[in-house]
């Protein structure tokens, strides 16, 4: 079997693929780093990254140990939003009301440790500094790949000869285009694109107590609101801030434009606290926000995709990583099941659904914010009404407890969305209680 791609969705699908596999060659167009570093084939290997409570749990069930090894390396656990100071609907959360905890390493970190314990497995190996260029076979089935070095002395092309061919190659996949070359018709592509732009920085915090006990902040943007920021701890002492806008409103990323346009957020804190920390290096802009799915599972093309490149979502909400396990989770749930080798067609079926609950997040926050686009945007009678219902729970998220962790786990991908129509305790707070005020000032736990 062929994994095209050497991130943590590739690398998570050749350990589960490794399991019913004699053996599993791993296609990494970079050549690899020894120790936790960006790499060119990550873009966003230098902005912040979230594991969700989902994603943990994930990574827990397919790398036992994992999440200790993570810890153990100085990866931090937040509780949220007891840890973070959360602005949202106006109004900061109440700390008194946590939902699931998330860990905080940087993708660097995350990649290298995940690759460490992957590239252990015997039947695992990995082909560096070597990009795929095509596809071999015909529109239904794919027998393998053509491959090409990158590194000098080695452009002749090769074939690489595959039962399985994955594509994990992330937004930039050719997939499309290298079936059109065999005659199969390119999968139907949903769009839905809001237009964010987004910049991050590193920084050093020399008085740790300068934050208090807060671990961090996260201020909410919304179609009244579209001002974002995360920021969030790394390992080795560092703090990673995202600040994000609308299209046309990117934040700068010379270091003191950065912390200035911090100034425009609802609430001062995160500027008072980008004001006392230290910038460690210029920020790193990025604007491919898009959420894009390709809908393999329809076309029967006789391959697997994996990760961003079948179901590419906005990063701003964090879901990337945890999908990524999710997805292998799913492969591993129907090879594990069944009484037959299961065809592409079925795998690509699953991967769909451990990908279905966070599209319809990041689609459902994006198709309200102003100039959104696409053939995906969700804004027919129904949906808007659908917005006006969740706009009644957000505006409740910060003071009661019961719709607070119902809404913060359909954010963390514990719940799908559609929890909050129908737990009955959600929909009476929403529709029939007011919501309940929390203190202007940062309020502690």
């Amino acid at each position: 079997m062929a994994v095209l791609g050497g991130g943590i969705a590739g690398l998570l699908t050749a350990n589960v693929l490794a399991r019913y596999a004699t053996e599993v060659t791993v296609v990494e167009r970079d050549q690899c780093p020894d120790a936790p570093e960006p790499r060119a084939g990550v873009p966003q290997s230098r902005h912040t990254h979230v594991l969700l409570a989902s994603g943990i749990q994930a990574l827990h069930q397919l790398l036992p140990g994992f999440v200790a090894e993570l810890t153990d390396a100085g990866a931090p656990t937040l509780s949220v939003p007891a840890d973070v100071g959360v602005w949202q609907s106006g109004q900061w959360v109440s700390r008194r009301n946590p939902s699931a905890p998330v860990m905080t390493p940087s993708r660097p970190l995350l990649d290298h440790l995940v690759r460490k314990r992957v590239l252990a497995e015997p039947r695992v190996r990995m082909v560096p500094s070597t990009e795929a260029t095509g596809l071999l076979g015909g529109p239904h089935q794919i027998t393998g790949v053509t491959i090409r070095g990158r590194a000098a002395g080695r452009r002749g092309e090769q074939e690489l000869a595959a039962d399985l061919v994955v594509d994990a190659t992330g937004r930039g996949s050719r997939t499309p285009q290298w079936l059109a070359r065999l005659g199969a018709a390119e999968p139907a592509d949903e769009l839905l694109d809001a237009g964010r732009a987004y910049a991050t920085g590193v920084f050093h915090v020399d008085d740790r107590t300068s934050a208090g006990d807060i671990g961090g902040f996260y201020i909410v943007p919304d179609a009244g609101q579209p001002l974002g920021a995360i920021i969030l701890p790394a390992e080795d002492d560092r703090w990673m801030v995202t600040l994000s806008g609308p299209r046309g409103q990117a934040p700068p990323t010379d270091p003191a434009g950065f912390v200035d346009y911090a100034r425009n957020l609802p609430h001062d804190a995160p500027h008072k606290w980008l004001s006392t920390a230290r910038p460690l290096g210029r920020p790193v802009g990025y604007r491919h926000t898009a959420n894009r799915r390709r809908r393999y599972d329809r076309a029967r093309a006789g391959l697997l995709v994996v990760g961003d490149a079948v179901c590419a979502l906005n990063p701003v909400y964090g879901q990337g990583m945890s999908v990524a396990a999710q997805n292998a989770v799913f492969l591993d749930r129907v090879l594990a099941g069944a009484a037959r080798t299961p065809s592409a067609h079925e795998l690509q079926q699953a991967i769909l659904r451990s990908s279905q609950w966070a599209w319809e997040v990041a689609t459902g926050a994006d198709s309200p914010m102003p100039g959104a686009v696409g053939n995906a945007l969700r804004n027919g009678p129904l949906d808007r009404l659908a917005d006006w219902y969740l706009g009644r729970v957000r505006d409740r998220v910060p003071g009661d407890p019961v719709v607070c962790k119902a809404f913060r786990d359909v954010l963390f991908l514990l719940a799908p969305p559609r929890s909050l129509l129908t737990s009955p305790e959600v929909v009476l707070r929403s529709l029939l209680r007011a919501p309940t005020p929390t203190p202007p000032d940062l309020p502690t736990p």
